[in-house]
């Protein structure tokens, strides 16, 4: 098993491409949801992840409802800077699902309040908005590792 992270319609590739170096190098796997506000193929997105994209288990959305239809019985975490819990206040798993909106907008907010149970946010003081997506990605799948004492990493 592993864990994963969902991102749903991100619009920058550069935090994609960095999601991805993050995954290459802890075995999660990444799932990005369309639709993309840039081209696979661009030089930024390929730049960010470097030369990493062979070790990355990647895959590809139509919707959000299509991963939790592929995946029905998984556990998914949605980060959102509204959530009440922290991303610390949780017990995770392996397999679990780490879901991130686009940097813009967050999560829709029909898809928080059908699960508040499992919205998470990562504390931070109010003079900014949020944290980069990237980020916040490793911030919260590192905390995951360390609970599952980082599932045989070096």
């Amino acid at each position: 098993m592993a864990l994963h992270i969902v991102l749903v319609e991100p619009e920058i590739p550069a935090n994609t491409g960095n999601i991805s170096r993050t995954c290459a190098a802890t075995g999660v796997h990444l799932h990005l949801v369309h639709p993309l506000g840039f081209l696979t193929d661009d030089k930024t997105l390929k730049r960010a992840g470097l030369d990493y994209w062979h070790a990355v288990h990647i895959e590809y959305h139509n919707s959000f409802a299509e991963v939790q239809e592929k995946y029905a019985g998984s556990r998914f975490f949605y980060a959102s800077t509204k959530a009440d819990l922290r991303y610390s206040d949780f017990e995770y798993q392996d397999g679990d699902f780490f879901v991130f909106g686009k940097e813009t907008k967050g999560l829709p907010p029909e898809l928080l309040a059908a699960n508040p149970d499992t919205c998470m946010r990562i504390p931070m003081g109010e003079q900014v908005r949020s944290l980069n997506l990237s980020n916040s990605a490793a911030i919260v799948v590192y905390e995951a590792l360390r609970q599952l004492d980082f599932n045989n990493l070096r």
